[in-house]
């Protein structure tokens, strides 16, 4: 049955439909195309209903104001606009975050540096101290955050050189109840802080500069630049991150840094010659993603829900 034109009364089903037919035509040939979760998605939010709560209201009608945002959203969409940008919201670690100009979407590979972070503090017995957090380059806060609400007795610090970025992250911390556990600052990362903190935790830029322009368009023309550009080889931040933990990191502390693909040897090797204990985790994808440092003095071990075949150790 064909589903019925813009304006003839559309219910959910059939504008959802309509609206993932026009996006799997507009992304025909592209791999990680999601046509249909993307329909779901906007169709959902213009309704006020849950992507999987959506199908329970399939035969209700929908009215033609909403039915022309949402068309106005799928041309966003078929435009290479990614639905966070559309919506202004993205959903990680099960906590929803606003977004803004100077912050990245946030991604699911970098949940692997989350759950990295709790098992090693589980691990260590520490899931319930009153740990100290400080998330360099924190754009929406979404690293930090999500710890925090896994946390119950720690306190973050996240700093980013964008001030809108700060403000965003602010704002969600508030949004999630964790306001008073969280403070956000405007600096050039470790510059910017002295102390020294249990966990320190950074999604810094990674992509070799020679990569930029080979990004999907939903991430070269929708995401800041300046988390994205991490020099010639992707690897220029880590030197000078490793380098910092010497004044900030606790003796038993530990720190965890989001990766790119191909870049575990290299970045391991820094670690390593800067006297940590460095080990890898791989995402679902089976990419090495995160990099986990800790003083050789702190023996604590990573298993992920008793897994521990995707755990590199030296």
């Amino acid at each position: 049955m064909t589903p019925p034109a813009a304006g003839a009364g559309a219910t959910v089903a059939t504008l959802r439909r309509r609206i993932a037919a026009q996006l799997a035509a507009s992304c025909a040939g592209e791999d990680d195309a999601t046509p249909d979760l993307d329909a779901r998605l906007l169709v959902g939010h213009a309704l006020g209903y849950s992507p999987t709560d959506l199908v329970l209201h399939d035969r209700e009608s929908v009215p033609p104001a909403i039915e022309r945002t949402v068309e106005a959203w799928a041309d966003k969409r078929a435009a290479g606009v990614p639905v966070a940008r559309i919506l202004g919201e993205k959903e990680f670690w099960s906590l929803r975050f606003a977004l803004s100009d100077g912050t990245l979407v946030p991604r699911p590979d970098t949940e692997t540096l989350v759950a990295a972070a709790l098992a090693a503090l589980d691990g260590a017995g520490r899931r319930a101290a009153p740990l100290t957090i400080l998330d360099l380059g924190t754009g929406s806060g979404a690293i930090l955050l999500a710890l925090l609400s896994e946390l119950p007795r720690a306190i973050g610090i996240g700093i980013d050189l964008s001030e809108d970025a700060a403000r965003t992250a602010r704002r969600n911390a508030v949004a999630l109840g964790l306001g008073e556990r969280a403070h956000f600052l405007v600096g050039d990362w470790s510059a910017a802080i002295s102390g020294r903190f249990d966990i320190v935790v950074s999604n810094p830029p990674y992509i070799a500069a020679a990569d930029m322009a080979d990004l999907p368009v939903a991430v070269r023309a929708h995401d800041p630049h300046l988390a994205l550009d991490g020099g010639a080889e992707g690897l220029a931040v880590y030197p000078g991150l490793f380098d910092s933990l010497a004044a900030i990191l606790a003796p038993q502390g530990m720190a965890f840094v989001e990766i790119g693909a191909g870049q575990a040897e290299r970045v391991l090797q820094m670690g390593r010659e800067r006297g940590y204990d460095a080990q890898s985790y791989r995402d679902f994808a089976g990419i090495e993603r995160t990099i986990q440092l800790k003083p050789k003095a702190a023996k604590i071990g990573l298993e992920i829900g008793g897994e521990a075949a995707n755990v590199r150790s030296p």
